[in-house]
């Protein structure tokens, strides 16, 4: 089989080297090309040490992001800040070159961006023909997408639990529903901002983006269209910073159509059903509590469901915020949307401490 060339734009970033670190091993890839503006002209080995020895990386330069170059590639990765991918999408998928983006350029509809993002669209007749994959609940249609939407870190780990719940008709749409959730200081990308310090963070934790996160809209979104068509769900986002490199744990809570010991069954057997086939999402046995250390470094989403004493339903998801939440599931994706098994790549498990 021919193997798949790639690109990488933003290799130098936390999301990008994981990228990295997938793409050198996996069997079918080609990696053509990886960028970075502030690493431009170094070796991947001088910045990235990890990899000496490997015979491929040690070849590797970071290289200028030219658009002659990455129209060489069959699937351009874009692990850049939000606003980057959109000003090459059109040149590169007019060259035949599939775009895979980490950021949020081509998640939303025209209006949701203009409304959380500070910056106009450049690539607005994009939109409609970008495909949203969360790729555990892919469409039928990604196989031979040509432009997808990665989904963010923390929508990730929230939908996967509550998607088929909410398709199944087990949540009460007229209560609210809940999203405390966690992420390690890698969530904020690999800059040298003060308030991302090891002094600053470590020992403490904080929410922040309590008055409107990003993340909101587009784990609304993807919750709304999981439910009835017209509804307008009450939904409460509340991202905080935990003191740890990586990892997401998001405690949602939402209310049962019809509570009851029977109901949190039938919970159970709709998320069985839903992921029985899927080789990275696990509901975990009851009573078991996820843990963000059992899926570090790993593709996989633990998650759980329990009833409070009030009745309210209780579930619990862990991710990996590089992985499932960013570079995994986007290999995940371009593994699908090139008819290849989708764990090819990304069967390590997680990490023991």
């Amino acid at each position: 089989m021919t193997k798949i060339k790639v690109a990488v734009v933003g290799g130098s970033g936390y999301t990008g080297v994981e990228l990295l670190r997938l793409l050198l091993e996996h069997p079918q890839v080609d990696l053509h090309a990886v960028t970075s503006r502030t690493e431009a002209g170094r070796l991947v080995t001088e910045v990235f040490p990890q990899f000496y020895g490997h015979t491929i990386a040690g070849a590797l330069k970071f290289e200028l992001p030219d658009i002659s170059i990455l129209q060489e590639a069959d699937v351009v990765f874009f692990a850049t800040p939000n606003g980057t991918a959109m000003q090459s999408a059109q040149a590169l998928l007019q060259a035949g070159t599939a775009v895979i983006d980490l950021a949020a350029d081509f998640r939303l509809d025209l209006d949701a961006w203009n409304s959380w993002y500070n910056m106009k669209h450049s690539a607005p007749e994009l939109l409609p023909t970008a495909m949203y994959s969360l790729a555990d609940l892919a469409s039928p249609g990604l196989p031979g997408a040509t432009l997808v939407a990665n989904p963010g870190c923390y929508p990730t780990s929230v939908q996967l639990p509550l998607k088929p719940l909410l398709a199944a008709g087990l949540i009460d749409l007229t209560k609210p529903i809940i999203a405390d959730c966690k992420s390690g200081i890698t969530g904020a990308g690999r800059s040298g901002k003060v308030q991302h310090s090891f002094s600053e963070v470590s020992e403490d934790f904080t929410a922040y983006g309590v008055e409107g996160h990003r993340h909101w809209i587009e784990i609304k979104q993807g919750l709304e269209a999981s439910a009835p068509a017209g509804t307008s769900l009450d939904f409460t986002f509340t991202p905080h910073l935990l003191p740890i490199p990586r990892g997401i744990l998001s405690t949602i809570y939402c209310s049962l159509a019809k509570p009851g010991l029977q109901a949190l069954a039938h919970v159970r057997a709709t998320l069985t059903k839903t992921y029985e086939h899927s080789p990275f999402v696990q509901l975990l046995p009851v009573g078991h509590v996820p843990h963000t250390k059992w899926v570090r470094s790993s593709n996989k989403c633990h998650f759980n469901v329990f009833q409070s004493p009030s009745g309210q339903l209780v579930i619990i998801s862990v991710i990996d915020n590089l992985m499932k939440g960013a570079a995994g599931q986007a290999i995940q994706n371009m593994n699908l949307m090139n008819g290849l098994p989708e764990t090819l790549g990304l069967s390590s498990l997680g990490l023991v401490p």
